[in-house]
């Protein structure tokens, strides 16, 4: 029996994903979308209902800081919970009718698995790419993407841990995630990209000068999440912008995500507030994954309901409108 209160390293982590595909064929499928920079594979899984109609799309990410391991460990979660519910819950099955959910595990592969190695690697939170000139390692790929590349909450010292590379998506890692989504962007109703720690709910922009266009839905939409997260076991997380409530950076894939016009995107730090900070005990998994399962399917589910209930209604006022224009007497109904 899997157990998915404990942090598990990278080789079990492919073995549960290979085994939840194999116990759910008609849901999940593993995508390959990318290699690392030591040359691993970058999986995802494509949960959904087989339908013949073109469905919206979720997108979660885990573990693209490789120290934020509960990060990995809340994924793991949210695919269990939702392959648990569906056959039983009609809102679950409506939701993965309409919509496939993409959600990796572990992102930053490399940096996870190095991790892992040794006690003195565990606090680790870059890639394992060399830097420019060879005597230092890491990327931050939360500052890689192109979304105000480079000018706010970065440094220039590749031994730093904000180093940004060596332009906007040098990374392979950023780079698939980039191509992957950004091929298919209008598909995206919504962007969850998953970290530790600080209880926090981040929206775009991380650059204190841009505002996002839809910014009071996005604060709504995550009020909503926080307040979904407090009632599970009463732990409060903040919702902002990230110059409002943490520090202001560029280069983060909520930004681009936005910037690509995918109209939720949220980053979720999730527990403690620094009393164990990325050494979070084992103890905690359960509840960090409880209330942040809560808070996501508040967010998933809004952006369902926008899309979905509304194209109903419109749908049904159509047929209305083509009885009546058909001079139906709407008595005999």
């Amino acid at each position: 029996e899997y157990d998915y209160f404990q942090y598990h390293p990278m080789e079990e982590i492919n073995s549960w994903m290979a085994q939840m595909a194999k116990e759910y064929p008609d849901v999940v499928t593993i995508v390959d979308y990318g290699k690392s920079y030591e040359n691993r594979t970058i999986s995802l899984m494509r949960i959904g209902l087989k339908t013949d109609a073109k469905k919206k799309a979720i997108w979660m990410d885990c573990g693209i800081h490789a120290r934020e391991w509960i990060a990995p460990a809340f994924c793991q979660y949210f695919v269990r919970q939702i392959l648990q519910t569906y056959k039983t819950d009609a809102k679950m099955e409506a939701m993965m009718t309409n919509m496939d959910f993409y959600i990796t595990p572990v992102l930053n592969v490399d940096g996870y698995i190095f991790s892992w190695t040794n006690s003195s690697n565990r606090l680790w939170r870059k890639n394992r790419s060399p830097g420019p000139s060879g005597d230092c390692y890491g990327t931050d790929l939360n500052r890689n993407f192109d979304a105000n590349w480079g000018i706010v909450g970065v440094s220039s010292d590749c031994n730093s841990n904000i180093y940004p590379g060596r332009g906007p998506i040098s990374e392979p890692e950023a780079q698939a995630v980039t191509y992957f989504v950004g091929s298919r962007k209008e598909d995206f109703l919504c962007f969850l990209t998953i970290h530790s720690y600080g209880q926090l709910l981040l929206i775009p922009y991380g650059h204190p000068d841009f505002t996002a266009s839809n910014y009071d839905e996005l604060m709504k939409v995550g009020e909503g999440a926080a307040e979904a997260i407090w009632k599970v076991h009463g732990k409060k997380y903040r919702v902002g912008t990230s110059p409002a409530v943490l520090y202001a950076n560029s280069g983060s894939s909520r930004d681009w995500a936005r910037m690509q016009d995918i109209p939720l995107t949220f980053t979720f730090e999730l527990r403690d507030n620094g009393t164990y900070g990325f050494e979070l005990p084992q103890e905690e998994i359960q509840p960090t994954c409880e209330e942040a399962y809560s808070g996501a399917l508040h967010i998933i589910t809004y952006a369902h309901d926008k899309t979905f209930n509304g194209a109903t209604a419109t749908a049904a006022a159509a047929v209305w409108t083509t009885l009546l224009a058909l001079g139906v007497n709407l008595m005999l109904f």
